[in-house]
C-alpha cells in the first residue's frame, strides 16, 4: 500500500518542479486521541487548498514525513488519513531557508465507527528500498490456524525443514527477530522454536535479506521479523479465537510393524485471546496463545546399506502429546510530549512426552534384529522481560532509545530407554536440565538530515548456559562411557555500528559498518575422555553494509546490495551428550566448532504497474567454514552397526542465485501471485577429522548443482465477504553435504467468511492436501550409503473461528 500510494502521488504531481535550490519540509503527524504516529498518511504540497498537487509522500511507519521541492512563495501543505478530518497547513518558503519543520501535526478522528469502513487497498510487499519484504498474516489464509512455521511456508524465498527451521533461499543460517528484537522464544542467532508457536496474534512478517548495520550480525541468510497485533483505538478492544484441527489425516509409507505405530488424525485446540486497554498516555495489552495436540513432529525411515554387505532399515515414528502456553503482555507509558516508558514480556512454556517403538530389520533376512522403546518427557520455556526508554528530540524523527532485557531459560528433558535384542535385554536412563541466562543493554540513536538520517547504536549481551547431565546406565548399557556430568557454555558479545543513510531525488545511498567484540567459552567435565581440553576463544570483526538504490522513474526501482554476516554455533550445535531416539543413528553436537562468515553480494530490481508488480533479484553468498551434520561410522561398539550425526566445520561454498516475484490482478475478484528461487549451490572439497567417539577421517566430494522452488498463490474474492486461497509449492532436487535431497511439493487451500458485521471470521485451512512435503535424502559416506526419508505431520486441516470488538 505504500509503494502504491506513493506512486499514485507521483502520478499525480506530473512533472518535477524547478528551481535552484533544493527544499525540504518535514513533520510528524500524529493521531489526536492517543498522540501515536500515524503511518502511511497522504502528504500533499499545493499552492492553496484547491490548486494542483504539486509535491507528495506518504509517511513512514513513525508518521514521520519529508517533502522536497524546487519553488519559493506561499504553500499548504496537506495532510489526510482514512478515518480522520483533513489537516490543512499554510508553510511560507523563504529566500534564507532551505530546511523546515513543522512538527508534530495532529489529525483528528472522525466521528464515525472504524469498522464501518472498509479498505480493499494492501500495503505493498516491498518496501522502496528494496530490502525489506513483508507479508501480511490476513494473506496467508490456507496456512492460517497453525504455529508461525506454518504460516510462512508459501512466503517466497522461505522454505521449513523438518526440524520447523526456516531457510531463507536455501539456508537455515536465519536470525528471527519478535517486534525487531531479538527474545529467548526464537532464539539469539539461532532460530529455534518457530514451528511451535502459535500464529494467531501475529500481524505480519519481514523479510531482510541483506540487512543493515543496526541489525545483529547472525544470519547469514538475513532476517524474519515477527511483529506482532497492536491495537492503536482508545479504550478497550481486543479479539478472541479458537482454532481446531486434524492432522496426519493419509500415510505416506505404511509403518513397520511394532504395538505402538505412529499418531494418525491427530486432534489440536488452539485458543487465542488479544486483549488491549488503550489512553492518550497508558497503553496497556496482554496476548495469549495456547496449542494442546497430537502430533507427528518425526517419522524417519532410514534405510542403510554398507560396505560390509549388512543392509538394515530402522523407522523413528516420534508420536508427541504436546502443551504450548505463550503469553506475551506489557504496557507504554507516555512520560510526556518527547519521553516514554515501554515494558514489556513474553512467557514461553511447553510441555510434551514423545514415544515411540523402533523397530530394525535386517534386508537380507528380512527379520528384525532389535526393538528399540523410548519415551522423552521435555519441559522448555523461556520468560522474557525488556524495559525500554524512548526520547524524542524536537525535530520529528530525532530519537534516542535505551532498552535493557534479561532473559531466563530452562530445558528439563528425561530419556526413558528400552533395548531388547539378542545381545541385551536392559534398560537406560539419561536426564539432562539446561538454563539460559542472557542479559543486554542496547542504545540506538537516530538523527534526521536534510538529506537522510544518521543511525547509530551499541550493545552489550551476556549469556550463559550451564548443562548437568545424569545418567543411569542398565545392562552392557549402550550409553557411552566418559562423557561427564557437565558442561558450561557462554558468550560474551559488545557491538557498535553507525549508518548513514543518504536520499536523493534519484537515488538512495545507505552505509554502515558494525564492529562486534566476541568472547566464547565451553568448559566440559575433566571426566570426559572424548575432548581432552576446554574450548576458549575470542575474535574482533566488522560487518560492512552498503545499498546504493536507483529511482530510475516512478514505476522503477534498481538497487545493489553488500553485506557481511557471521553465523554463530549456539549450546545446542556444541552439546556433547548425545540424543538416544536412534542410537544406529545418533546425533551429537561438537564444542569444538566455529562460527562461518558469509558475504553478500545482490541486484535486485522492481517494477509496478495497474495491476502488478515484479521483482527481479540475483545474488552470490561466499560461505567461509560453514558447519553442518556429517554422516559418519562408528566402529567403536562390536555389537551395533552405528552412524553418528555429528557437527562439524566443512570448508567452504558458495550459493549463487536468481529470486523472482510477480504480482498480477487477473480479474477484480483473482490476483495470482507468483516467487521463484532459481539457484546454484556448490559444496566445496574438504577432509577433516573427527573426535567423537573416536579420532577418525570424514570426506565431503566437491558438488555443484543447479536447484529450484516455486510457490503459486491464488486469491479470490468472492463478494467482499468469503476470500479463497489457492497455493502450490514445489522445491526441486538440490545438493547437500554427502549426497543429495529429493523433490517435494504441497498444495494447499484456505476459505475465509466474515461474519457478524465483519466482526467475525470463520476460516477454513487445509495444508499439503495431498501429502506430499516430507524429505527424502540420499547420504553417500566412507563405507556406506544411506537412504534417508522423514514424512513427519504435514498435512493439516483447521477450522478456526475469530471474534473482534
Amino acid at each position: 500500500m505504500r509503494a502504491l500510494l506513493r506512486l499514485c502521488i507521483l502520478v499525480i504531481c506530473g512533472t518535477p518542479l524547478l528551481g535552484q535550490d533544493d527544499i525540504t519540509i518535514s513533520g510528524r503527524i500524529l493521531d489526536r486521541s492517543n498522540e501515536e504516529g500515524i503511518a502511511y498518511a497522504t502528504v500533499v504540497l499545493k499552492a492553496d487548498t484547491s490548486a494542483a498537487i504539486l509535491s507528495g509522500t506518504i509517511s513512514d511507519e513513525s508518521g514521520r514525513f519529508v517533502l522536497q521541492l524546487r519553488e519559493r512563495g506561499n504553500f499548504v501543505v496537506q495532510c489526510s488519513y482514512l478515518g480522520f478530518t483533513t489537516l490543512n497547513t499554510d508553510v511560507l518558503i523563504g529566500q534564507k531557508n532551505n530546511i523546515y519543520d513543522l512538527g508534530k501535526l495532529y489529525l483528528e478522528p472522525e466521528s464515525e465507527q472504524l469498522e464501518e469502513v472498509t479498505v480493499t487497498a494492501q500495503k505493498a510487499i516491498i518496501n522502496e528500498g528494496l530490502s525489506k519484504k513483508s507479508f501480511s498474516m490476513a494473506d496467508q489464509i490456507a496456512q492460517s490456524g497453525g504455529s508461525v512455521a506454518e504460516a510462512m511456508k508459501a512466503l517466497p524465498g522461505v522454505t521449513i525443514d523438518q526440524d520447523g527451521n526456516v531457510l531463507l533461499r536455501g539456508s537455515d543460517k536465519v536470525a528471527v527477530l519478535i517486534d525487531g528484537r531479538q527474545s529467548g522464544m526464537t532464539g539469539f542467532g539461532n532460530q529455534r522454536g518457530l514451528n511451535n508457536i502459535p500464529a494467531a496474534n501475529i500481524d505480519r512478517i519481514e523479510i531482510i535479506n541483506n540487512p543493515s548495520a543496526k541489525y545483529d550480525a547472525a544470519g547469514m541468510a538475513g532476517i524474519i521479523n515477527i511483529i506482532y497485533k497492536k491495537e492503536r483505538q482508545n479504550g478497550f478492544n481486543g479479539s478472541v479465537g479458537f482454532t481446531y484441527g486434524l492432522g496426519e489425516l493419509t500415510t505416506r509409507k505404511a509403518s513397520l510393524p511394532t504395538q505402538l505405530g505412529r499418531y494418525a488424525v491427530n486432534p489440536k485446540y488452539i485458543p487465542s485471546i488479544s486483549l488491549n486497554y488503550r489512553t492518550p498516555k497508558v497503553n496497556t495489552y496482554l496476548q495469549a496463545e495456547v496449542i494442546r495436540q497430537k502430533k507427528l513432529p518425526n517419522n524417519e525411515f532410514t534405510t542403510r546399506h554398507y560396505a560390509d554387505g549388512a543392509n538394515t532399515v530402522s523407522q523413528v515414528p516420534e508420536n508427541r502429546t504436546q502443551t504450548h502456553y505463550v503469553l506475551k503482555g506489557g504496557i507504554d507509558y507516555q512520560l510526556d510530549d518527547r519521553n516514554a516508558l515501554r515494558f514489556s514480556s513474553i512467557y514461553d512454556y511447553e510441555n510434551h512426552v514423545d514415544t515411540a517403538q523402533v523397530p530394525y530389520i535386517n534386508l537380507n533376512t528380512g527379520q528384525r534384529y532389535r526393538y528399540w522403546h523410548w519415551r522423552e518427557a521435555e519441559v522448555t520455556g523461556y520468560l522474557n522481560f525488556r524495559l525500554d526508554y524512548e526520547h524524542d528530540f524536537r525535530e520529528p524523527g530525532h530519537r534516542l532509545n535505551l532498552a535493557a532485557q534479561y532473559v531466563r531459560g530452562w530445558e528439563d528433558e528425561s530419556y526413558f530407554l528400552n533395548d531388547s535384542s539378542e545381545i541385551r535385554q536392559a534398560n537406560d536412563m539419561t536426564h539432562i536440565i539446561a538454563t539460559e541466562h542472557t542479559t543486554s543493554f542496547t542504545g540506538d540513536y537516530i538523527k534526521p538530515l536534510k538529506w537522510g538520517r544518521l543511525e547509530a547504536g551499541a550493545k552489550v549481551q551476556i549469556r550463559t548456559i550451564p548443562v548437568t547431565y545424569d545418567i543411569l546406565r542398565g545392562q552392557q548399557s549402550i550409553i557411552y562411557e566418559g562423557l561427564g556430568d557437565w558442561s558450561d557454555w557462554g558468550e560474551n558479545i559488545v557491538a557498535a555500528y553507525a549508518n548513514y543513510i543518504l536520499e536523493k531525488r534519484t537515488f538512495d545511498i545507505e552505509g554502515g559498518l558494525r564492529a562486534e567484540q566476541t568472547n566464547v567459552f565451553y568448559d566440559i567435565s575433566p571426566e570426559n575422555t572424548f575432548y581432552p581440553e576446554n574450548d576458549a576463544y575470542d575474535y574482533f570483526e566488522l560487518y560492512p553494509n552498503i545499498r546504493l538504490t536507483f529511482k530510475i522513474s516512478e514505476q522503477n526501482n534498481l538497487s545493489l546490495f553488500y553485506n557481511r554476516r557471521v553465523d554463530r554455533p549456539g549450546e545446542p550445535e556444541l552439546r556433547i551428550f548425545p540424543k538416544y531416539d536412534d542410537p544406529e543413528l545418533l546425533k551429537v553436537g561438537n564444542p569444538y566448532l566455529r562460527p562461518q562468515f558469509t558475504q553478500t553480494f545482490e541486484v535486485a530490481y522492481k517494477r509496478i504497474w495497474n495491476s502488478g508488480s515484479v521483482y527481479l533479484a540475483t545474488y552470490h553468498r561466499i560461505i567461509e567454514n560453514p558447519f553442518t551434520r556429517v554422516y559418519s561410522i562408528d566402529s567403536s561398539d562390536p555389537n551395533y552397526a552405528i552412524v553418528n550425526k555429528i557437527y562439524q566445520n566443512v570448508g567452504s561454498g558458495t550459493n549463487t542465485g536468481i529470486e523472482v516475484l510477480l504480482s498480477q490482478r487477473i480479474e477484480n475478484f483473482w490476483k495470482l501471485s507468483t516467487g521463484m528461487n532459481l539457484y546454484n549451490n556448490v559444496v566445496d572439497a574438504y577432509r577433516g577429522t573427527l573426535l567423537f567417539p573416536t579420532e577418525r577421517p570424514f570426506d565431503i566430494q566437491k558438488t555443484s548443482d543447479q536447484t529450484w522452488d516455486l510457490k503459486i498463490n491464488n486469491q479470490f474474492d468472492l463478494g467482499g465477504h468469503t476470500q479463497i486461497q489457492l497455493t502450490g509449492i514445489y522445491m526441486a532436487p538440490k545438493n547437500i553435504p554427502q549426497g543429495r535431497q529429493l523433490a517435494r511439493s504441497s498444495v494447499d487451500l484456505g476459505v475465509q467468511r466474515n461474519i457478524w458485521g465483519k466482526k467475525g471470521e470463520l476460516t477454513l485451512a487445509f495444508s499439503d492436501i495431498f501429502n506430499g512435503f516430507g524429505i527424502r535424502q540420499e547420504i553417500n559416506g566412507i563405507d556406506f550409503s544411506a537412504l534417508y526419508e522423514n514424512y513427519f505431520e504435514t498435512q493439516v486441516v483447521r477450522l478456526g473461528l475469530k471474534y473482534k470488538w
